[in-house]
């Protein structure tokens, strides 16, 4: 990434993420205030990973995007309310702001993925026109905002990943049948806190999953094995 932008946590882009979708699909209630920020990162649906941040996280987020001009605080009532100024500080458009917000809520997506994910917040009129953007925003003079990842075993398409996190790395199969990890950049905080979200969240789901099998072990008279 050559920007001049330094790079984001997970939970910064997540925080922008959340102020570019809202501003579309509830404009009554944009800017937002701390609560319904919070909501938005929080959010279970249409987020991956899935994170439980605190309100001093999203706070220290807010003040870290404010320093670099990415939102801005108004006053609205007797709370402070934010927006994003993503087109203004990163020089793109509308249109480029729905697909990297999509990216930062719910990370590496295929065009088709994308076009059908922004529906709510620009409605491309086919998957081309979503790649004419993608290329755009990946060819910029003043530094790719977007990288195209190798694509995946069995798929169809490539899938496309935002950079204001850092640059990824990609797993790629060499002729032995080993995986190797293959750094394309350095791997970013916000890498290792999404992949730390993802193993508590098993990690939970591997507990109830426990808690039911033993249950049912119970509940059959059966010794468990």
């Amino acid at each position: 990434m050559t920007t001049s932008l330094p790079i984001l946590s997970l939970l910064e882009t997540r925080v922008l993420g959340v102020l570019a979708e809202k501003q579309r699909t509830v404009p009554d209630s944009y800017p937002l205030t701390l609560n319904a920020l919070l909501s938005g990162c929080n959010q279970k649906s249409s987020r991956d990973p899935v994170i439980e941040a605190t309100e001093a996280e999203v706070i220290t987020a807010l003040d870290n995007l404010r320093f670099l001009s990415l939102i801005v605080e108004s006053s609205g009532g007797r709370a402070s309310r934010y927006a994003h100024n993503i087109e203004k500080v990163l020089h793109i458009p509308t249109q480029s702001t729905a697909l990297i917000a999509m990216l930062m809520l719910r990370g590496p997506q295929t065009a088709g993925e994308l076009r059908v994910n922004c529906e709510r917040l620009h409605k491309f009129a086919d998957i081309s026109s979503v790649e004419s953007f993608l290329v755009e925003l990946n060819e910029r003079a003043a530094g790719a905002l977007v990288v195209e990842l190798p694509r995946q075993p069995g798929s169809r398409e490539n899938r496309w990943m935002h950079l204001l996190s850092g640059a990824p790395v990609v797993e790629e199969r060499i002729s032995s049948g080993v995986v190797s990890s293959v750094p394309v950049g350095d791997v970013t905080l916000g890498e290792v806190a999404a992949l730390k979200a993802k193993v508590s969240r098993l990690e939970t789901e591997m507990g109830e999953l426990r808690t039911s099998l033993e249950a049912l072990y119970a509940e059959l008279g059966v010794a468990k094995p």
